[in-house]
């Protein structure tokens, strides 16, 4: 019997392996951007989206072009939220909401090509200031339950972990699953009010002082600021924000 299992175990991996040869022959691997064959997003893709320029981008809310006058965290725009500064102290996206990036969150979420997490979090994490690490730890925006469902896994927190895992920081999940109307289907207005007090922090959990807040699209703020005055009410001091892309 013992011997039968050391064999069993020695052929799992070859196992494994022949499977994968066999559905890359049958299912290849294909560029979620320009759908070419061979990865889950060639060169040529990568190097043609849309980068948000940390010189040029609103240091507060990550808006590509705010930093000298930003169109989504000012006075007027705050005050239709019923803020007069967003609930958290800074916010940075790696790219532009725009064709290619959205390609990219719609392959990986709604069809399920969940290896585009790291590569997601590759280009994520250039844009976040060294001091935003330090004595950090990635808290993920959780998807609703219907979302959990639909999918079969968490994107919020898939997303989180890989990016902890490449800076090295601890991750915790901390917040709730919000019972929300699916974002995507709602415009300005309706985000804000579909948000507003739906976060909760998880019954017993510990909320970290300093947080970075990992999430893959940010429209209009309405979850961060939602989700980040949750955690504040919950005692957390230092709150950042990381997106994959922004609008």
């Amino acid at each position: 019997m013992g011997m039968l299992s050391n064999i069993a175990g020695a052929c799992a991996p070859i196992a494994a392996e022949a499977a994968e040869a066999l559905a890359e022959t049958v299912w290849p691997t294909r560029c979620a951007i320009c759908d070419a064959p061979g990865h889950v997003l060639c060169d040529s893709c990568r190097m043609a989206l849309a980068y948000v320029d940390w010189w040029r981008a609103c240091p507060r809310c990550g808006a590509p072009f705010g930093r000298l006058q930003c169109c989504e965290c000012n006075e007027v725009m705050l005050a239709a939220q019923g803020r007069t500064r967003p609930a958290f102290d800074g916010m940075a996206a790696a790219v532009s909401f725009e064709e290619g990036a959205a390609r990219i969150v719609r392959t990986w979420k709604d069809a399920g090509e969940r290896r585009l997490a790291s590569e997601m979090a590759r280009l994520m994490l250039p844009q976040v200031p060294p001091a935003w690490l330090a004595g950090a730890t990635a808290t993920p925006i959780p998807a609703s339950a219907a979302a959990r469902r639909r999918r079969g896994f968490d994107h919020g927190r898939e997303l989180a972990c890989a990016v902890a895992g490449m800076a090295g920081i601890p991750v915790v999940e901390a917040l709730a699953r919000p019972r929300t109307f699916d974002q995507r289907a709602l415009g300005r207005r309706g985000r804000i009010h579909n948000l507003q007090g739906r976060f909760q922090t998880l019954p017993g959990a510990t909320v970290p002082a300093r947080i970075l807040l990992i999430d893959d699209v940010c429209t209009t703020g309405s979850t961060m600021n939602a989700a980040c005055d949750a955690l504040r009410a919950a005692g957390a001091v230092e709150l950042h924000c990381l997106v994959f892309a922004r609008v």
